[in-house]
């Protein structure tokens, strides 16, 4: 499994406590006020999602707050 996967210019890195990629760009705010992540950041973390998907993983493209992006894995055992 790597530990580090480069999409773009944004690095993910692997969080075993979460099992996901992660990344963090700053904090940006919508028309709402909302948290909200860079956009190239969210667009790579779509393009992570979709080249794990090719490889069979069953991946999702995810944001929390503070500008942080995860790239969410359910089935971990086809990362080995």
């Amino acid at each position: 499994m790597k530990t580090t996967r480069r999409v773009n210019h944004w690095e993910f890195e692997w969080n075993e406590d979460c099992n996901c990629y992660e990344a963090r760009g700053e904090v940006m705010y919508d028309d709402e006020h909302d948290e909200m992540p860079e956009p190239s950041l969210m667009k790579a973390a779509y393009t992570l999602a979709a080249e794990l998907q090719s490889e069979g993983v069953n991946a999702q493209a995810t944001h929390s707050e503070k500008g942080w992006v995860e790239v969410q894995i359910f089935n971990q055992s086809k990362l080995k």
